[in-house]
């Protein structure tokens, strides 16, 4: 009887089956005892106005390190991130960030002090929403960049 070259019998299969399971639990293990030795991590995010973004950031408390006409990078302590003058609308509407701080509360009445909706017609702020890992505020920059400060109810989340 000769054998159609298209139909795979089951044990074929399996074998087939076998052998990626092996390959990627192979992949798997190589890639879980990659050393990372990190030293930080700094997202891009975009503006559609830069110089108001830089205001914006400089307003929030960030210090401003210019790097090019088009880049700067912002920090505070050990954290960062870039601003570039590149606006994708559907990039900026689908960027968050997250900064864990130890106050939400202190946080939230900081951020409203401040104003920034009076200052920055695109800004929203938003008050602090509980959920079962923890408490956060919500913050739109001018260009539509939501941030969320928060902090975790249990360290480990």
């Amino acid at each position: 009887m000769q054998r159609n070259p298209t139909v795979i019998d089951s044990n074929q299969a399996l074998s087939k089956l076998l052998s990626f399971t092996f390959v990627a639990n192979t992949n798997h293990h190589l890639l879980s005892v990659m050393e990372h030795h990190a030293k930080s991590i700094r997202p891009f995010i975009g503006a559609k106005n830069f110089e108001l973004s830089r205001e914006f950031y400089r307003t929030l408390g960030f210090d401003e390190k210019v790097i090019s006409p088009n880049m700067s990078l912002f920090t505070t302590g050990e954290l960062a991130f870039y601003l570039q003058d590149a606006y994708v609308k559907d990039w900026i509407d689908n960027t968050m960030i997250f900064l864990e701080v130890n106050n939400v509360s202190r946080y939230f009445q900081e951020l409203t002090a401040l104003d920034l909706p009076g200052k920055y017609p695109e800004a929203r702020v938003s008050p602090i929403k509980v959920d079962y890992w923890g408490r956060e505020c919500f913050l739109h920059d001018p260009s539509g960049i939501l941030w969320h400060f928060g902090e975790f109810f249990n360290q480990t989340t």
